[in-house]
């Protein structure tokens, strides 16, 4: 009877974490999706008006790609927390500073009234998100693999990349209301009602809190025997696992690059270089969100039983040369042409995304294993993330709609090699090394 309440007790925990870490997740991308649909749709008009169109474009998307700069350190810091005081502590802290920073970017006045404090105040919020988001992902997917059975590990961290579609669905969905609310683009739209997708946040913040504070602590952080550390988790992580942690970064490269140019880039091109009306753009980025839904799932399961580098090898392989030719589909200035673009563009970022919550953390020995998927994670999103959309409009400028088409296609064949130069996780065990010198060298052997 004691071992049925225990089973019960366990399932019951395990579920409250994955959902704890779905809708962390969903909340972290959440927040980047508005930011980079008002970031190109909104903000050029709101803070930087007296610039021209391709500057005040190119402005907004640096202030969006601005948070990739404090993510390197938001993930070295909460990743030294969370491999020293745990996961849940820190997981709480990211949380509330998320939110934070995305309620108060719906607050900030427009330049118009208080002139260049409001871009900067933009700017300094979203560096105060990336900050959080460094080191919420990685954190929420070492919660779920760590609390999963051994050959379900892919499933239940399923969880934690499903929010990414779910945002998509909630970002979209509520712009769509609002613009419909607002008749379109009317100066109330600009005035205030972009605002409500980002105080709409608090609820969602709330909901995740509440449900995150009931969560235990992972087992893979509590079983740990109570060793000496010599240096911090970063610098054992780099000795051990250096070449590791790059290519994980590069296999990280791709889906945010596929996420964030088809969230802003490709919103921003098709609302105002092909003349797609903004709800069209918005339902079709909210369909794509359950595309990448439906897929994240289905590798994600599928990584349990064929293997993470199998099934992560399959979706990059469709996913580099398709990065090569989605720009020019776009560009094709046929609406349904444009909408199968990104559909099948959010289809192959779930694909990817998929087996990652599970493979990144695998790779790395327990004691270093936050910091070294936050790192491999930020990585990614910087290169992949923040880079493509600013340098996007000036190469189109520069040279013209192929050198887009190039760069992405490039991205894509980096993490597409760095998967294969990666080693197959699926079926390693997760615990805790006794010491400092068998942990290193067991995971830096095993990794090759």
């Amino acid at each position: 009877m004691a071992t049925c309440d225990t089973v019960d007790t366990d399932t019951r925990q395990l579920r409250r974490i994955s959902l704890a870490s779905y809708v962390g997740s969903a909340i972290e991308f959440y927040d980047f999706f508005i930011y980079g649909t008002a970031a190109a749709l909104v903000f050029p008009q709101v803070f930087f008006p007296e610039l021209g169109h391709v500057m005040a474009t190119t402005a907004s998307l640096g202030a969006f790609a601005s948070a990739f700069l404090a993510r390197p350190v938001g993930a070295a810091v909460f990743g030294h927390f969370g491999d020293r005081i745990g996961r849940k502590h820190v997981l709480v802290i990211t949380l509330m500073l998320m939110g934070i920073a995305t309620v108060g970017v719906g607050l900030i006045p427009s330049t118009a009234s208080i002139g260049i404090a409001a871009p900067l105040l933009l700017i300094g919020l979203r560096l105060v998100q990336g900050f959080a988001v460094g080191g919420e992902w990685a954190g929420a997917a070492l919660m779920s693999t760590e609390h999963a059975p051994e050959g379900r590990r892919g499933f239940f961290s399923m969880f934690t990349q499903l929010g990414l579609g779910t945002a998509l669905v909630l970002s979209n969905f509520v712009f769509l209301v609002v613009h419909a609310a607002f008749g379109g683009s009317g100066s109330a739209f600009y005035q205030w009602g972009w605002r409500i997708p980002f105080l709409f946040s608090a609820v969602l913040i709330g909901t995740a809190l509440y449900i995150r504070l009931k969560v235990k602590e992972s087992p893979e952080f509590t079983d740990q025997e109570p060793v000496p550390h010599e240096g911090t988790p970063f610098a054992e992580l780099i000795r051990a696992q250096g070449r590791q942690v790059l290519l994980a970064g590069g296999a990280a490269i791709c889906a945010p690059m596929l996420v964030f140019q088809a969230g802003t880039f490709f919103t921003h091109f098709a609302a105002e270089h092909m003349g797609y009306s903004m709800n069209l753009v918005l339902l079709v980025s909210m369909i794509g969100g359950v595309f990448a839904t439906v897929f994240a799932a289905v590798t994600a399961i599928l990584s349990d039983t064929y293997g993470r580098r199998r099934v992560a090898l399959c979706s990059f392989a469709l996913a580099a040369p398709w990065s090569l030719l989605v720009f020019p589909l776009v560009e094709s200035r046929d609406h349904v042409v444009f909408a199968a673009a990104i559909m099948v563009t959010y289809a192959l970022i779930g694909a990817c995304i998929g087996p990652m919550a599970a493979f990144l953390p695998e790779i790395f020995a327990a004691r270093y294993r936050y910091t070294g998927a936050a790192l491999s994670h930020t990585m990614g999103a910087i290169v992949g993330g923040a880079l493509p959309p600013v340098l996007s409009p000036m190469l189109i400028v520069d040279y013209g709609g192929w050198a887009v088409a190039a760069m992405m296609g490039g991205l894509g064949v980096i993490s597409l090699v760095c998967v294969v130069a990666l080693p197959e996780t699926a079926g390693r065990s997760l615990t805790a090394r006794a010491t400092r010198r068998g942990s290193s060298v067991t995971a830096s052997r095993t990794s090759r």
